[in-house]
């Protein structure tokens, strides 16, 4: 053991510096060690059905379509999450979510992420009716086939067709995933025509009543582009048109049937603040970098190079001032 404490102090300098390059080789090499920890993982669910066609919100001061807003939102709340954050989309129609990719790590995975939320669009309805509390019995079956842990963001401005009523309406009160459950109000509060696209995604009018009632059933198949194209019928004048707006009183009742939560989408800091105040929702073995650790040791290492310098120096001067009196 002296031996080699003596070995040290006669050549301290070679070994910190060896030291140092070896920390220097780990930050290169080995910057991150696997932990499992807790993180944030969002599921990202948005409402793609015809409502969501209606322009009655804003970005930059220009009128855009709830789906365009929500398509912001989602972005922007990928763009907030810090990296380890992980992130699925599904799509909301009908009766049913369905599930467009498994979670991914959002600095890893962000164009990929990005695109897919770009991609959202009406045309990936397979039905013209939209039912929020089979859906959200439909979100349930998501988790369970994820078996993740998630928060789901469910975007909707909550307008139904049919109405729900004591008929049509699903229990809910049953589900068991209702904590993990947001939704997201996307929508103006005033009534708003909803603007109709043909199978080309060219717009050609508003929806009429008559054409509303008509779809209610899941009758317009939108992948059938025969059925929708080229000049599906629309509302011949404007008191003609069917007007819609976020159902917020319909989307706070589901929040309480199912202890969930709601909260308008608005771009705002408010908005994104709230999201990531959410506590972590799943325990994943994730990559945790240390590169700042080995670059720390390095140049400590390098420091205590000069500290006998310092020493010295310092020993020296007490020394001299110790003599001179």
């Amino acid at each position: 053991m002296k031996k080699v404490i003596n070995l040290f102090k006669d050549n301290y300098e070679t070994v910190l510096l060896v030291l140092a390059s070896l920390f220097l080789l780990l930050a290169l090499l080995k910057p991150q060690i696997q932990l499992k920890q807790e993180v944030h993982n969002y599921l990202l669910v948005a409402d793609v059905s015809q409502s969501m066609n209606a322009e009655d919100m804003k970005l930059n001061n220009l009128p855009v379509s709830r789906l365009v807003y929500t398509q912001h939102l989602m972005r922007e709340v990928v763009k907030t999450s810090p990296c380890g954050t992980y992130v699925s989309v599904g799509i909301f129609a009908a009766e049913n979510v369905a599930l467009l990719f498994m979670p991914l790590e959002v600095c890893k995975n962000f164009d990929i992420i990005n695109d897919s939320i770009d991609h959202l669009e009406w045309r990936m309805a397979w039905s013209g009716n939209s039912r929020m509390t089979f859906g959200v019995k439909a979100a349930e079956e998501t988790f369970d086939y994820l078996n993740i842990p998630a928060q789901m963001l469910f975007f909707t401005d909550g307008d139904e067709s049919p109405k729900a009523n004591g008929i049509n309406k699903l229990d809910i009160s049953n589900v068991r995933i209702g904590k993990n459950v947001i939704f997201v109000g996307v929508g103006g509060h005033e009534p708003s025509p909803i603007k109709r696209f043909n199978a080309n995604n060219k717009f050609v009018g508003y929806w009429g009543t008559d054409a509303a009632a008509e779809s209610t059933g899941g009758g317009i198949m939108y992948n059938d582009a025969s059925l929708d194209d080229p000049d599906p019928p629309v509302a011949y004048a404007e008191f003609d048109r069917y007007l819609s707006k976020q159902d917020v009183e319909h989307l706070m009742a589901m929040t309480e049937e199912i202890k969930g939560q709601y909260v308008e989408g608005l771009d705002k800091p408010d908005f994104y603040n709230f999201v990531q105040s959410q506590a972590p929702a799943a325990k994943f073995v994730t990559e945790y970098s240390v590169r700042w650790i080995y670059l720390a040791l390095a140049i400590l290492m390098v420091l205590a190079t000069y500290l006998p310098d310092v020493l010295s120096n310092r020993f020296d001067k007490r020394l001299f001032k110790h003599t001179d009196s």
